[in-house]
């Protein structure tokens, strides 16, 4: 018997909590560990570790974005066809999007990795810190296709409803790391390397604990015949391209952050690092926000409930709203605590605590524009989600913070990075309600994008035989 859709009956306010609790745990998980990678490596007492980590983090960034973009694509796709009621559909869809991911992240990797040491110093990093970045990310880059395929299970399984074994995806990996930090970096005396090597190996818990919760619980992986995967290209690509280019704009931004950065020395690049991995623990569950509302959205677009897409919309920015001024007092009050954890001094120090105390109550409005943007990937509008992101990591981050560069040194970036949000926060979540209330008016007959295909059920599929196939 199929599942029914979780996301189309009951309270949208706690649909968007509950997704947004386990989502955040999952990633703050992930995040907490990679700012204990960062910890680790700051006690080999090195300064250009340190930064090597704060450029690879930066580079990670951009190409792990391509998987991200990938992973909203199949996730709308799939809710859409679980809240239409076609299950057979969505489960084809699943797997079609898995291999899609794959594919297009090993191709990302093959393209990237022989320009791995341009891109290094393109950053700014030199000496042996750009050797040490350049070696790390050598070991780290070629998995991106195995997290790719994670980070896409994650979001089919938040398709289906499943928040808590989406939370399983990247808590195992996150555990995964924990434990091998400390034993390849420190146990077996192999620093940097050591904690790329961990990294990588982690990331094989993605997969494991993603294929068991869609194939074993919930049977949502259903062989697709090769017409299938040449006829949902489309849809696929019409919401994957935009959301790729939406997703490499905000780590296009951070870079033009770091090479201001970079100006004021490795002090100041090694607290942009730990600010780096600050951001997703203090701000986990804002991020998670972004893709627990997509498939609240994708489902009940797929049912056309369009109440439900305008409460959902309202409950996320009230949620975003609390909780920012709540993590901005926290983080004020223990600013120079957090600072001393790190162990950062001098500049570094000075950019933490500033960062603490005043940047980050920025987020407030980064939260509305990725709210916003998860609207416009899962309702048909994702080049909506393209033009706000780049207009934000670029017109809301270069004259701000050259402006800020200018005048008042490396604290001047992080002003202007934080000021620059504020217009394009607003924007986004006017015409995201805007767009709702448009579709609510002149309903579609069906949701722009999706597969206009009509897939029968693989009964004789590997992945449908046996007890609980759907």
């Amino acid at each position: 018997m199929s599942e029914p859709a979780k996301f189309v009956t009951g309270s949208t306010l706690r649909h968007v909590l509950v997704m947004s609790a386990t989502g955040s745990i999952g990633l703050m998980a992930v995040f907490l560990v990679d700012a204990l990678n960062l910890f680790y490596i700051s006690l080999l007492g090195q300064q250009e570790l340190a930064a090597a980590i704060g450029y690879a983090a930066t580079l990670i960034f951009f190409t792990t974005s391509v998987s991200i973009g990938l992973s909203i694509a199949a996730t709308a796709i799939t809710s859409q066809a679980i809240g239409a009621g076609n299950r057979a559909r969505a489960r084809q869809l699943a797997a079609t999007s898995i291999l899609y991911t794959t594919v297009i992240m090993a191709t990302t990797v093959a393209a990237t990795y022989p320009f791995l040491e341009h891109l290094v110093r393109f950053m700014g990093a030199r000496g042996d810190t750009a050797q040490l970045t350049l070696e790390f990310m050598q070991i780290v880059l070629p998995s991106l296709p195995i997290i790719g395929m994670g980070m896409s299970m994650a979001g089919l399984l938040r398709a289906v409803g499943d928040a808590k074994q989406a939370m399983f995806v990247t808590l195992g990996a996150g555990a995964a790391t924990a434990i091998l930090d400390p034993i390849f970096i420190f146990g077996l005396d192999m620093g940097i390397h050591g904690a790329a090597v961990s990294t990588v190996i982690s990331r094989f818990a993605l997969i494991a604990i993603g294929f068991y919760g869609l194939h074993h619980k919930h049977r949502m992986l259903a062989m697709p015949s090769l017409s299938l995967i040449s006829g949902t290209i489309r849809p696929y690509l019409f919401v994957a391209l935009p959301a790729i280019m939406t997703q490499l704009a905000t780590p296009v931004g951070n870079a033009y952050v770091t090479i201001q950065i970079a100006k004021y020395g490795d002090a100041a690049v090694a607290g942009w690092a730990v600010i780096g991995r600050l951001i997703p623990v203090a701000f986990g569950a804002m991020f998670a926000m972004s893709g627990a509302v997509g498939p609240i959205l994708g489902q009940n677009y797929g049912a056309m409930r369009f109440d439900r897409l305008q409460s959902t919309m309202r409950n996320a920015f009230v949620v975003i709203t609390i909780y920012t001024l709540v993590v901005w007092a926290l983080l004020a009050m223990g600013s120079n605590l957090i600072a001393s954890l790190f162990g950062v001094e001098g500049e570094a120090r000075e950019l933490v605590v500033f960062f603490c105390n005043f940047v980050s109550v920025s987020f407030l409005f980064n939260g509305m524009l990725f709210v916003a943007n998860a609207a416009f990937n899962n309702l048909g509008y994702p080049f909506l989600s393209t033009i706000f992101n780049w207009g934000r990591s670029t017109l809301g981050v270069i004259p701000f913070v050259w402006f800020g560069s200018k005048y008042y040194g490396a604290t001047g970036v992080l002003a202007g990075y934080g000021l620059g949000v504020i217009f394009f926060g607003l924007a986004a979540a006017f015409v995201c309600l805007r767009v709702i209330q448009k579709l609510a008016e002149n309903p579609p007959s069906q949701p722009p994008g999706s597969p206009t295909i009509q897939v029968p059920p693989a009964a004789n599929s590997p992945f449908t035989s046996g007890k609980g196939a759907t």
